[in-house]
């Protein structure tokens, strides 16, 4: 039992070392500018309102008031089509 828990312990020990070091590890190693292009520009209206959003520049209201009239204006524009019934799939 004591060989058991003496174990059990080294692993838990093992593994906290190495998960701690880890983030010292990647700071380390990370170069000082990251070589990332800056994000692109949304190519809808729905990502600039979302991009509005995020950034604090409208309400949430404001912003579910826009996507309804996106939704509305794209239920004219396209609207749903059901296709017909044939019966049951027993007849």
């Amino acid at each position: 039992m004591l060989f058991l828990i003496l174990f059990v312990s080294l692993v838990v020990t093992i593994c906290l070392v190495t998960v701690w070091s880890r983030p010292t590890v990647a700071q380390a190693a990370a170069p000082s500018e990251p070589d990332t292009p800056h994000a692109a520009e949304p190519e809808s209206l729905e990502g600039v309102l979302v991009a509005k959003r995020l950034a604090g520049e409208i309400s949430t209201t404001q912003y579910r008031h826009a996507i309804e009239g996106l939704a509305a204006r794209d239920d004219d524009r396209h609207p749903l089509s059901v296709p017909p019934d044939l019966g049951s799939a027993e007849a």
